[in-house]
């Protein structure tokens, strides 16, 4: 057997520059690029490394290990799944920092590789810089924080471990039933040791990604359920988007004459404009969708893990006797709530759906009902984004001057605040695959860090991104790094003042406004952040607008620069689209205010609609 001598982080970065994959009948780098902030746990073996390898594998150097992090966790998004993007941290804080965004990856269900360097594993210079000493258990250090938001870890104590570890990590990154996030950690002392490593071990590996078929009995039963279905309803999650399966969703959902409605991260699975097409659904939903559920006897949940959000904390489905269908690559998901489970890959399942039912439709008084539910829907955002004299812009007006002048290869993204209801709501997909919303962790800060590395994977589409002032104030840096790189943005900053919409929260559940907007942070010094200077501080074109006739402008000059253009206005703090449904917190049950304890009533009062005991 020939071998050739390398270190630990040599071997590493040669295997993963060797690992192919097929993408649309193109061969393509598994791995295309690395996001780096170097220290003493990664710099000396890990980036001498990289170094040697620049011509096959890019680097990109980061501002925060948080925020390229979540860049690459937009990139595998963008990517739908397809290509993974590699972290890498330094020892100690630099780890930890990336541990928020390892939960975003692994809530989401997409893959991330992550490597930080750690402790040395003979000890004996310990406690070494950045290290965190376990009394207990010696063998313990910061990065054991990554194991409960991964899908693997492993921490390499010698140099042949990588042959074992690193196809076991890229398995299940690419296996679509456990695929989320992967950590290795990397002692600084094996990352420089040597080992005669097998030549075969860096022989090229092309891979792809499995569609997993379903069982033909679970395929028998949900058929048998499904024909006798009179008010059957599609829910679209982020499993169309990842099986690439857009396309047939919506010729299935034509032929059998079934209305969609659509979660968060499956969004854009169909086009707004589609006539089976009902809307999001859920506590950011719309009246139209949340109606629909609540009439269906069949619903199949094609790739989605029925979040909170999407089932309304399971209120929304108040027909007792509504079946479940849940097709999903991960039978964790796919029996969730008693559905009649379907393991299989979501196109490859629509399409034994299709050959099953044959010419088989619903009733179009179902269908019609759909429809002008959906109408309604589409009536209400007009009118609430529509330009009117108010003294502050709202975000559904804001929303609405990039839905009018949205083209068809425009990617909207954003995650947490206002934005996830009002853009779910208010921007209405010309374009399959064109949105991004971090709903599953809602991570403030991806909204900056996710649209680089969403622009990144898709440097010919235009990347827009909404973030409000507290989710900016949490992570900006990478506007430095888009423009830096080269990776134009169109940024619209909403200002209203503070964390606005759980302020909108806590007022609605009886409390008083505390500690949310700045105004009621009892601060001694209240200054208001100049977000556009701030932007141009780190050289995007920027500019503060007062009107949304101002706005529409400036989103047109933006469409024109020439690398990222950041446009700031002030929003009201108050003023939200309506239409959700009801969202269970946890409401004190004794307080002195009557409010709290009427706010509590009447959350109780709505649990008496969900579904229990499943």
């Amino acid at each position: 057997m020939k071998t050739i001598r390398l270190t630990t982080a040599q071997a590493l970065i040669k295997f993963l520059v060797a690992q192919r994959i097929m993408i649309d009948g193109r061969e393509e780098k598994l791995f295309p690029g690395v996001l780096a902030i170097f220290g003493h746990g990664n710099v000396t073996s890990l980036g001498v490394a990289l170094d040697e390898e620049r011509k096959n594998i890019r680097t990109w150097r980061g501002q925060n290990e948080q925020g390229m992090a979540l860049a690459a966790v937009g990139f595998a998004k963008a990517k739908r799944r397809q290509q993974i993007m590699v972290a890498s941290s330094s020892i100690g804080p630099g780890a930890l920092n990336m541990v928020t965004a390892a939960g975003v990856a692994y809530v989401d269900r997409l893959p991330v590789l992550f490597l930080a360097g750690d402790t040395f594993v003979h000890r004996i210079p310990d406690p070494v810089l950045q290290q965190g000493e376990n009394f207990n258990d010696p063998s313990i250090t910061v990065n054991d924080a990554f194991k409960p938001v991964v899908r693997y870890w492993d921490r390499i104590i010698t140099s042949a471990q990588l042959l074992h570890s690193l196809p076991h990590a890229i398995s299940t990154m690419l296996d679509p039933a456990t695929c989320g996030p992967a950590f290795i950690g990397l002692p600084q002392d094996v990352q420089a040791e040597s080992f005669d490593y097998p030549e075969v071990f860096f022989e090229k590996v092309i891979h792809t990604i499995a569609r997993p078929r379903a069982d033909k009995t679970e395929l028998t039963n949900a058929i048998e359920v499904l024909k006798n279905a009179k008010r059957p309803l599609i829910i679209a999650g982020g499993g169309v988007h990842y099986s690439r399966a857009e396309k047939e969703l919506a010729a299935f959902a034509t032929a059998h004459n079934i209305p969609v409605v659509e979660t968060v991260a499956g969004k854009a699975s169909l086009l707004a404009s589609h006539p089976l097409n009902a809307g999001p659904i859920g506590v950011t939903g719309c009246t139209s969708a949340n109606a629909l559920a609540a009439q269906s006897d069949v619903v199949v949940a094609l790739g989605t893990r029925l979040q909170d959000f999407t089932t309304g904390s399971w209120t929304i489905f108040t027909n007792e006797k509504t079946v479940f269908i849940g097709v999903n690559t991960a039978r964790f998901d796919a029996v969730k709530h008693r559905s009649l489970p379907v393991v299989g890959d979501v196109r490859e399942t629509i399409a034994e759906f299709d050959a099953h039912l044959g010419k088989w439709r619903s009733d179009d008084v179902w269908s019609k009902l759909a429809q002008k539910e959906t109408a309604g829907y589409h009536t209400y955002i007009d009118g609430i984004a529509s330009k009117n004299a108010a003294s502050l812009a709202t975000y559904a007006q804001v929303v609405g001057v990039v839905d009018r002048a949205a083209q068809p290869n425009d990617y909207v993204l954003t995650a947490a605040g206002g934005f996830p209801g009002e853009l779910n709501n208010g921007w209405r997909a010309k374009s399959l695959d064109s949105f991004d919303c971090e709903y599953g962790f809602s991570c403030m800060g991806y909204e900056l860090s996710g649209a680089w590395g969403a622009k990144m994977a898709m440097p010919d589409r235009e990347v827009i991104s909404f973030v409000g002032d507290g989710s900016y104030m949490m992570m900006n840096s990478d506007i430095y790094s888009s423009v830096l790189y080269g990776h134009k943005l169109i940024v619209i900053v909403c200002d209203n003042g503070g964390y606005a919409v759980i302020n909108r929260l806590q007022v609605n559940q009886g409390g008083v406004s505390f500690n949310n907007q700045l105004a009621d942070c009892e601060a001694e010094n209240l200054v208001y952040v100049d977000f556009a200077q701030h932007a141009a501080s780190m050289g995007a074109i920027s500019e503060t607008v007062g009107s949304i006739d101002d706005l529409e402008a400036a989103f047109v000059r933006a469409r024109k620069s020439d690398r990222t253009h950041v446009i700031v206005i002030k929003t009201s703090p108050n003023d939200w689209t309506e239409g959700g449904s009801y969202w269970e917190v946890g409401v004190p049950t004794t307080s002195h205010r009557q409010e709290v304890l009427k706010a509590g009533e009447t959350m109780r009062e709505g649990k008496k609609q969900q579904r229990i005991g499943w």
